[in-house]
């Protein structure tokens, strides 16, 4: 029974770690990265413009509940 139980166990082991390495067709993979298109009017905003906004949120919010204390 114990045998049963081992086997099972480094079974799953290698099953679980084969799934887990496949990539899925529709995401972007590591190995075909472009780099950063600065002509594009959606990389401008999503990757400078909405960060920015954000971090300037966050500081004044952070203003305000100091002056609150």
């Amino acid at each position: 029974m114990k045998n049963y139980f081992s086997s099972f166990i480094i079974t799953s082991i290698f099953l679980i770690s084969s799934a887990e390495a496949q990539i899925p067709k529709e995401v972007p993979h590591p190995d075909n990265n472009k780099p950063l298109d600065l002509s594009d009017p959606a990389d401008i905003i999503i990757y400078i413009v909405i960060p920015a906004v954000f971090i300037i949120l966050f500081f004044v919010w952070r203003s305000r509940q100091k002056k609150n204390k």
